[in-house]
């Protein structure tokens, strides 16, 4: 019998100041990456200074909402989920869960696409499901 992501509900984020801006998007249904305004090199999670480069400016991007799966592990807790890294389109890798799908049925290289789950406080959390 092939298992199902359950419906765990992730624990609710404690925004500040650097990440308001992201969490707000997210509420909104969008994925923000930062992305260098100079080199145009696109990272996750988005942060005020580029982590590749002291040169040029950190701009916030709506990512595609599309990726594949890089790796992922299925946690055998109590209510069991898929824990993963994602390849971004934009090129980022993101740490995620995959919800929604067949643990069976993953393999990396899989295309997935974004979605939101709400947190314990309803705050929405990016993560991602077969596309």
């Amino acid at each position: 019998m092939s298992e199902q992501t359950a419906r765990r509900v992730p624990p609710s984020p404690t925004p500040d100041p650097s990440t308001l801006a992201f969490w707000d998007a997210a509420r909104e249904g969008k994925l923000l990456i930062g992305r260098n305004t100079k080199t145009g090199k696109a990272h996750y999670p988005p942060r005020p200074i580029c982590p590749f480069d002291d040169e040029g400016e950190v701009e916030l991007v709506p990512a595609s909402g599309r990726g594949t799966i890089y790796t992922y592990s299925v946690m055998r807790a109590k209510t069991p989920y898929v824990i993963a890294y994602v390849e971004l389109a934009e090129g980022p890798r993101i740490m995620t869960n995959i919800v929604d799908c067949d643990f069976e049925a993953l393999q990396v290289g899989q295309p997935v696409r974004l979605t939101f789950v709400d947190s314990e406080g309803g705050q929405p959390i990016p993560m991602f499901t077969p596309a």
